[in-house]
């Protein structure tokens, strides 16, 4: 059988960018892929305990986990840090969840508000010149994006659903991809509600998950000239 598989910050510094085709016999697990990764990479082996594997956008731990003809499989590092099943139903929303340009905030807001939610809060996240001492010129964000647009539309979809009555929540999440410049945002985070404390709550929520559950990388471009991935929090399942 053959199996596509893709690669992600550090993991694609390693075995290639681009999908890759690995051919294994039929039945094969998780398992006997590792080892063919690692035996075509051996540097992989260093980074291997710290990924997290996806077989088509989804999360598996278990290298028992029999593989089929045709999937995808994305090795994800460490994630940057600082009904049918409703979790994966398409959302709803009046604006993407990733862009490669400027995030509009005023559409990000007006996809939210409601007449009836009298607090609207938008949380902008913008580059900071600085990290842990060292001039930052730029940074460079990548994703698995269509995990990551799916995982971005549970979060908002599951905050919503697990609200009601005078504490409902309405919640947009957009993030940005490619080079962002310092002083412009990178995510932004929309969240309506009747009343400001849920809001509040909800948009805390919403970015501890987004750092969390979401396979977007940052890369910073420093002042000196340097480069380097961040990559600091191991990719959690959903809501983990």
């Amino acid at each position: 059988m053959r199996l596509t598989v893709v690669a992600f910050a550090t993991a694609s510094d390693l075995i290639g960018q681009g999908p890759q085709t690995v051919e294994l016999a039929d039945g094969a697990t998780l398992g006997e892929l590792k080892a063919t990764l690692l035996e075509s990479h051996p540097r992989l082996e260093a980074l291997w305990p710290r990924l997290a594997v996806a077989v088509d956008g989804e999360l598996v731990t278990d290298l028992a986990t029999p593989l089929r003809d045709g999937i995808e499989i994305a090795l994800l590092p460490p994630v940057s840090g600082g009904a049918p099943d409703v979790a994966d139903a398409p959302r709803q929303a009046a604006i993407d969840e990733l862009t490669h340009g400027l995030i509009d905030l005023a559409a990000a807001e007006r996809s939210v508000a409601r007449p009836d939610c009298g607090a609207v809060l938008l949380f902008v996240g913008a580059v900071r010149n600085h990290h842990r001492g060292r001039g930052v010129a730029l940074l460079t964000y990548s994703a698995y994006e269509s995990m990551a647009r799916r995982q971005i539309q549970r979060i908002c979809r599951e905050l919503e659903d697990a609200s009601a009555d005078a504490q409902r929540v309405y919640v947009t999440i957009v993030h940005r991809l490619g080079d962002v410049p310092v002083g412009e945002p990178s995510v932004v985070i929309a969240v309506a509600s009747p009343h400001r404390e849920a809001a509040y709550d909800a948009s805390r929520t919403a970015l501890e998950r987004l750092k969390k559950e979401v396979p977007i990388w940052k890369r910073e471009h420093y002042a000196d000239g340097d480069v380097a991935w961040r990559e600091e929090e191991p990719l959690a399942p959903a809501g983990g």
